[in-house]
């Protein structure tokens, strides 16, 4: 099935529609199947550049684009591990659970429970240096 296409109008510098028009001529195309190619050309040519997908990510991570559009011009493999990252981002992390009551301290450290006292000196490990 062909996909749907849209009407697009807009203005460009004379001399680059004369110069589309004498490669279009010359490649036995017409002027609308060149801009096509181009624009396709350009596209590909940005999927590859790290800033370029850098943006991407940050539009699609932001809610700016959505999977689709990340799909179309990254790839499904690329647009699945953004999918998952920011599903993972979204999620709050888990709460550990403990399933039983917690030992009192004295049975857990096996009779006295260690303290911990701050010494007025610093570390042991800079006298014995």
């Amino acid at each position: 099935m062909p996909e749907e296409k849209t009407r697009v109008d807009f203005n460009a510098p004379s001399s680059l529609v004369d110069q589309a028009d004498v490669v279009a001529d010359l490649l036995d195309v017409s002027r609308t199947q060149l801009l096509i190619e181009a624009l396709r050309d350009e596209i590909e040519e940005l999927a590859t550049d790290d800033g370029f997908r850098r943006m991407i990510s940050d539009a699609y991570y932001s809610g700016e684009i959505d999977f689709e559009t990340v799909e179309s011009i990254l790839g499904t493999e690329e647009a699945m591990r953004m999918k998952l990252l920011r599903a993972s981002l979204n999620r709050d992390p888990p709460e550990p659970q403990i399933e039983s009551e917690l030992s009192p301290p004295a049975e857990f450290y096996d009779g006295d429970v260690p303290e911990w006292t701050p010494h007025e000196e610093a570390d042991d490990t800079e006298s014995r240096a």
